[in-house]
């Protein structure tokens, strides 16, 4: 061997040698979605709204009633440690009340809080108009309500709901930045801008709030808290101290309900979801359709509401009595000219938002789907944020944003340039489905911890949960998932369990270990994936499933089963008009059914027809369940206290209690007067009802009910302690009957009429009570392109307001419409095609109910009933539509 030849030799050792002793630079890419798992820590949560992390993967979380709760994975355990007595309700002028948003709002750990004990909690204090920030000391256990301090007051109007805000955050210098929402009815403004200056409509002009810059309303505050309980306020605030018919605690204004803050731990930038209004489609004479928000402030800003949406897009200064509508307002100039503005007329120039979308497909963020919205931020991601941290998210998502959205139930990461403008956005997990996500936040350990409220509004849905969705670079938990064949009925009770869904991203064979308890004993046990159950004892069941791979990696789920009572089975029946959608001045005639195995029927007279919920409501801006939830509660109230009635009718109460006047005992009046506003007061009477007791109203004896249920029992006390209210019940429809479906004068004919019926069983001694419904929901009769139900070789253009046929044979789809006394359907055309549209039942190759002909644009429909999916097959290409209208007969 030559010379050279091993010098070479050597030199290219020499030179790896090297090469190895250099640091390695990850380019980590995308990481494989499997490599991320959900963990379920606690589930059946109450209404949860805002949580934070503390050390040993403790959460303390705030539920919107007034508890204060902290869930401990060592032990697996809720504990309640505080319960405020909130605000919840609005209450009108006219003495009406209904559901609102206020309560509990908020919970935030002081930054120095290993030392000082100190957390805020943003609440809605009881009988006062203010939402109120208050500071209180906390070395666990529960908190003792007494060390509160007042630090900050919001003053709000409690006649109309909604938006109350409620975000909280620290940024590096340890200034407190909270949210607040306009605190606005915006449902009487057809889905544009609340601005109504009519004398007394107050409540529904946010000018008085948002575009207020001396209210505290619709904001993002900023405020350094101090030692004493006060605060100070921080430089670059939006309006410095002493600025004329100001507040210098303002960061942002022109906010609607800004929601979930962050601050990039990096630049401290401040990023939040915006909540906006509810209209589907813009207007010439009123302004842009709506848009959610996600925003970025480097700085004090004006965020542009209630004169500006989305990318500033402006409305027009529009007259709630003459109905008339001025010019648009100028982004630039902003002007506040309200009689129910305190503050400066000229505002700050307005900022659009970085990301806006609609109900429909966005063509700036298709990724973001369509459909209902409602925009939560999310955190800033930065690996160096958790250096000790057991699961932290790869490289790959360094500086990132991830956003959710409470509706449409995704997480989205989004892609930020070095100066916080936008430049890309793609699904995380995009086969993870939340349900209602309410906040979100990394916690110490790097994983990201998701706090979900559930499907329904203002009640305690099953599948509000707290979940750890956690990387593993390694041997990956299998992912768990658990349903039942049935979650309530009657005994014997049959229940298939079921693992569908269940994987092992790494492929490993699984072991299933079912656990079913009752009252905290194991009742049954098994090994199988899906078991069967037969339950012969009534009672609330828990089936955990834990899953264990062979590297024993294991992950659990639980669902509940609630077996002795069935669940009522509810029935809206029309038994003559169309269930799809309403034509204006048209009678429906409607009958409920109510049947339940134990309560028995309507028709057999044994559930009685005030017991049952019957509403009907017109939404001037579409489905909106929250404006459903608050105008159905009462509706629910007055069944309740129905059933109420009807059990005290049965029992031996009236033997000594009236009404109003006292008897061997004080009436129920003077119950409710005595306890009004006792937080405790629903407990000890039920307890007293049952167990039996005196001394409270004199020396008369109450006997024991012990033979009552707990149900029946709680039924009662709550319908006596309401009467301690102006208005305890609302009115109640006939469980039969006739109804026109008449848009009054000043609502849009663009709506949709709600019609539910609803049901809430007695319960039996050992099973809680049940509770079924039927909502059926009338839709306009114009249908706009971009409200169909699905498509093939259809193109849409840029606001899919216009749809055309790529091919002859291309469609539209509308599903399960009921085609019950429909006559025809109008077509209304974008282009001058006079070529034939036909109508298929229930296949693209289906039969023919209906084909244009002629020219002309109107198909009639062969007589048919029931529902059906419908294909509307366009014959030749480049046919273009832009509405479908229903004909009723």
């Amino acid at each position: 061997m030559r010379m050279n030849q091993i010098i070479g030799l050597k030199g290219l050792s020499l030179l790896l040698l090297l090469l190895l002793q250099l640091p390695v630079v990850a380019q980590e890419g995308k990481p494989e979605t499997n490599r991320f798992t959900k963990v379920v820590l606690a589930q059946k949560l109450e209404e949860p709204m805002q949580f934070q992390i503390m050390d040993g993967g403790k959460v303390l979380y705030a539920e919107r009633k007034g508890k204060l709760k902290l869930y401990d994975p060592a032990t697996n355990k809720m504990e309640v440690i505080a319960d405020l007595q909130v605000s919840r309700e609005y209450l009108k002028k006219s003495g009406e009340s209904s559901e609102g948003e206020d309560g509990l709002q908020g919970v935030i750990l002081d930054p120095d809080y290993a030392i000082n004990h100190w957390i805020y909690i943003f609440y809605s204090p009881k009988n006062e108009s203010v939402n109120r920030l208050s500071r209180f000391t906390w070395k666990g256990g529960r908190l003792n309500l007494s060390t509160e301090k007042k630090v900050l007051d919001v003053i709000v109007q409690r006649e109309e709901c909604c938006h109350v805000g409620g975000g909280m955050v620290f940024d590096k210098d340890k200034n407190l930045l909270l949210s607040t929402g306009d605190n606005t009815y915006s449902k009487s403004s057809d889905g544009f801008t609340p601005i109504d200056e009519r004398p007394g409509a107050a409540p529904r002009d946010a000018q008085k709030s948002s575009g207020n810059t001396n209210d505290l309303r619709g904001k993002i505050l900023r405020i350094h808290p101090e030692a004493d309980g006060t605060y100070t306020i921080p430089a670059g605030n939006l309006f410095p101290e002493g600025t004329p018919n100001t507040r210098p605690e303002i960061y942002t204004m022109g906010n609607r309900n800004p929601w979930r803050l962050t601050v990039d731990s990096k630049t401290n930038w401040l990023y939040w979801g915006e909540v906006g209004p509810d209209g589907s489609n813009g207007s010439e004479s009123r302004g842009p359709r709506s848009y959610d928000e996600f925003n970025m402030a480097k700085k004090a800003g004006n965020y542009g509401w209630p004169y500006f949406v989305g990318d500033n897009q402006a409305y027009r200064n529009y007259d709630f009595a003459t109905k008339k509508s001025g010019e648009l307002y100028d982004p630039l100039k902003p002007l506040n000219k309200s009689p129910n503005n305190t503050g400066q007329q000229m505002l700050p120039p307005a900022i659009g938002a970085m990301i806006w979308y609609p109900y429909v497909i966005s063509p700036e963020f298709p990724e973001m789907g369509s459909g209902g919205r409602s925009a939560v931020g999310g955190p800033v991601f930065h690996k160096s944020d958790f250096k000790n941290g057991a699961r932290v998210f790869p490289a790959y998502y360094e500086g990132k944003w991830l956003i959710t959205d409470w509706v449409r139930g995704w997480i989205l990461s989004v892609t930020l340039d070095e100066l916080g403008n936008y430049k890309s956005m793609e699904r995380f997990l995009p086969d993870l489905k939340l349900y209602g996500a309410i906040d979100m936040k990394f916690g110490p350990d790097g994983s990201l911890y998701v706090l979900e409220y559930g499907n329904g509004y203002f009640k305690d849905n099953p599948e509000a949960e707290l979940i750890r969705i956690e990387f593993n670079g390694g041997n990956r938990k299998p992912a768990v998932q658990v349903a039942a064949s049935k979650t309530a009925g009657a005994l014997p009770l049959k229940v298939n369990l079921s693992s569908a869904g269940t994987a092992d991203a790494d492929g490993d064979s699984l072991k299933y270990d079912w656990k079913i308890s009752r009252a905290g004993v194991v009742r049954y046990r098994s090994q199988l994936a899906n078991p069967e159950l037969l339950l012969n004892t009534p009672g609330i069941y828990k089936a955990v499933l834990t899953v264990t791979d062979p590297g024993g990696a294991k992950n659990s789920k639980t669902v509940e089963i609630a077996a002795g009572n069935a669940v009522p089975v509810v029935k809206f029946d029309f038994i003559s008009g169309n269930s799809s959608f309403y034509f204006p001045g048209k009678t429906i005639r409607y009958a409920v059914s109510v049947t339940d195995k134990e309560d028995g029927s309507l028709a057999s007279k044994r559930i009685l027809s005030p017991q049952v919920a019957v509403s009907i409501n017109y939404l001037s801006e579409g489905y909106d369940m929250t404006v459903i939830a608050q105008q159905q509660k009462t509706f629910d109230v007055s069944a309740q206290f129905a059933s109420a009635k009807g059990l005290i009718k049965k029992s031996d109460c009236n033997a000594c209690h009236a009404l109003d006047t006292k008897s061997l005992g004080p009436s129920f009046k003077q119950v409710a007067l005595k306890y009004q506003g006792s937080k405790t007061a629903e407990a000890v009477l039920a307890k007293k009802v049952i167990s039996g007791g005196s001394g409270v109203w004199g020396d008369a004896m109450m006997p024991a009910h012990s033979s009552m249920s707990q149900t029946e029992v709680n039924s009662i006390i709550k319908y006596i302690l309401s009467l301690s209210k102006k208005n305890p019940v609302g009115k109640n429809l006939p469980v039969k009957g006739t109804y026109t479906t008449n848009v009054k004068q000043g609502q849009t004919n663009k709506g949709t009429f709600i019609f539910r019926a609803a049901y809430k069983d007695r319960g039996t001694k050992f099973a809680p009570a049940q509770f079924g419904e039927h909502i059926v929901v009338l839709k306009n009769p114009n249908i706009p392109v971009n409200n169909t139900d699905g498509s093939n070789q259809m193109n849409f253009n840029k606001d899919r307001t216009v749809a055309s046929a790529k091919i002859a044979g291309a469609f539209l789809q509308l599903k399960e419409i009921d085609l019950t006394e429909l006559k025809g359907m109008e077509f209304v055309m974008a282009g001058n095609s006079t070529s034939a549209i036909e109508v298929h039942l229930d296949s693209p190759a289906g039969p023919i109910i209906g084909k244009t002909t002629n020219g002309s644009s109107i198909a009639g429909l062969k007589e048919t009933k029931g529902k059906h999916n419908l294909w509307l097959v366009f014959t030749e290409k480049d046919q273009k539509i832009s509405f479908i209208n229903m004909l009723g007969i």
